[in-house]
């Protein structure tokens, strides 16, 4: 059984909700085991703010990159169906034969910094469809949704409760939903191994 996906508790746990969220997202509840529960926990949360403060301003992209490596190992050792990649900078795009949109074509699920207004933000990537990646913003706001360009769905709490167009993602300005300056743009592409679309699972051979 598939888990609803969460807001976060705070101003601050949109890295750790994310990372949840993908769990949840990429795998039945009863599949998800308590290592990676406490993995999450753990290791998020890491940045100090101005004051001081620590986890006043969420989770480092040093702090996603050690996760990321942490799953791969857990995978391989405890036979557990996770593989992840981390994209960085140059890397990040919404494109044609992208890393981000190859992995949601194959099933996966997509971990994003991005803006949100004028704060960085994790959001999860879920889908493409048509012009839209669907995706799931654990901040429970309003705003801003236009309808056109940001449309808000509140019919599929599993999966998304927004789609916003693809070139929105890729703009460089700071502005709700896009990645901003390539400089500081990250991305963790996850999968479930047991369903991940590989070109040799699709492959129709005919004889």
């Amino acid at each position: 059984m598939k888990n609803l996906l969460s807001y976060q508790a705070s101003e601050y746990d949109c890295g750790p909700t994310t990372l949840l969220n993908a769990m949840r997202y990429l795998f039945e509840r009863e599949e998800i085991v308590p290592d990676i529960l406490k993995a999450i926990s753990l290791y998020t949360l890491d940045e100090y703010d101005n004051s001081g403060e620590s986890g006043k301003s969420g989770t480092s992209t040093m702090a996603m990159m050690y996760l990321s490596k942490w799953f791969n190992q857990f995978g391989e050792k405890k036979h557990f169906p996770i593989v992840t990649e981390m994209l960085i900078g140059e890397q990040v795009w919404i494109r044609q034969n992208s890393r981000i949109i190859g992995c949601l074509q194959q099933g996966g699920a997509v971990i994003v910094r991005l803006w949100l207004d004028t704060y960085e933000h994790y959001v999860l990537l879920t889908d493409i469809e048509g012009d839209y990646i669907c995706l799931f913003d654990p901040y429970d706001y309003e705003g801003p949704v236009n309808g056109v360009d940001i449309i808000k769905v509140e019919d599929q709490p599993k999966k998304m409760n927004r789609k916003v167009r693809k070139e929105i993602f890729n703009e460089v300005t700071v502005r709700s939903y896009a990645f901003g300056p390539s400089k500081g743009r990250e991305a963790m592409l996850l999968y479930n191994c047991n369903n991940r679309k590989t070109p040799e699972k699709s492959i129709e051979y005919f004889i």
